[in-house]
């Protein structure tokens, strides 16, 4: 867990889904700096997963409902579920969302290290992290 007391920097540079994403220190534990590449994805579940999990959501609302679903319709359901969420993985979407600082050029990294621990060493950490209660 990223719980150090030290300044961390995220760069996300491919898959970071769901459980994974906090536990590479994702925007939840605070980092000084979080940064995507533009082959970056990031979601709470993989595309083909969650397009599959809504359609089944979708398909079991329109039953409870009382109305038949033809294989054709399910299949142009599942299209638009997938093509929706396709455009959500995006490192594009994730930042007009504040999720991430920005997207980088990959030849950027090491400048952007360099300006985040040169600004660390002028905003030194003061107080321990504190990720709140934890049950046992």
């Amino acid at each position: 867990m990223a719980n150090s007391v030290v300044p961390k920097f995220t760069f996300v540079v491919g898959n970071s889904y769901g459980a994974g994403n906090y536990a590479m220190c994702g925007k939840a534990y605070d980092p000084r700096l979080i940064y995507a590449w533009p082959t970056a994805q990031i979601a709470v579940m993989s595309g083909k997963s969650a397009a599959q999990t809504l359609l089944q959501i979708q398909v079991a609302s329109r039953k409870a409902a009382g109305k038949e679903i033809s294989p054709e319709e399910e299949q142009n359901l599942l299209q638009e579920i997938t093509a929706r969420y396709e455009a959500q993985l995006s490192p594009y979407y994730a930042a007009a969302r504040l999720w991430v600082d920005g997207i980088i050029d990959p030849l950027q990294t090491r400048q952007i290290i360099a300006t985040g621990i040169e600004a660390a060493n002028h905003r030194p950490i003061e107080k321990r992290y504190n990720v709140g209660v934890i049950q046992t």
